[in-house]
């Protein structure tokens, strides 16, 4: 196969967003704390000379995936050096909404007992919700809420889209 052919059949059917990608120091221990405290599963892994490849996402959303990449270049591998690779954060950050208010308590009571809460949980105005803050093992922020209005406000302004 040559570099212009294509690997892959399976496309989306127009532009969409498909990935939020993250430099990590160990990808093991990236995966287990992400697998720990999120919906989110290992959906492949890879390697080849450059380092260790990861996709985590939801496997509920097959049809319209939305995947956490992660990335652990080896020594003197990473094509971006010598640039400094930033971490989300403080406010820059993953957010993932639950469906309980609970749900926010009971994710940052473990991550309280993990050393990992950055925020515990608080209500904040309208549209934020009720949510807590955690931190990954490379210090990424990773948002959980509950009552932020993001699937109301896409429904009443974009409607139902049932099509792919």
């Amino acid at each position: 196969m040559t570099e212009t052919e294509t690997h892959y059949k399976v496309r989306p059917p127009q532009q969409r967003w498909t990935h939020l990608a993250l430099i990590v120091k160990d990808i093991d221990a990236s995966i287990e704390w992400y697998e720990k405290h999120t919906h989110l599963e290992l959906l492949s892994r890879n390697e080849d000379e450059s380092g260790h490849g990861a996709w985590l996402g939801d496997r509920t959303q097959a049809d319209s995936p939305f995947i956490l990449v992660l990335a652990q270049f080896f020594k003197g591998k990473d094509p971006f050096a010598p640039a400094h690779h930033g971490v989300l954060g403080p406010f820059a950050h993953i957010g993932i909404e639950v469906t309980e208010r609970s749900n926010v308590d009971e994710i940052a009571e473990l991550a309280e007992e993990e050393g990992c809460l950055a925020l515990g949980p608080v209500q904040m105005p309208r549209p934020v919700g009720y949510i807590c803050f955690l931190k990954d093992p490379d210090g990424n922020t990773v948002e959980f809420s509950h009552d932020q209005g993001v699937y109301e406000e896409a429904k009443k302004v974009w409607g139902t889209n049932d099509t792919p």
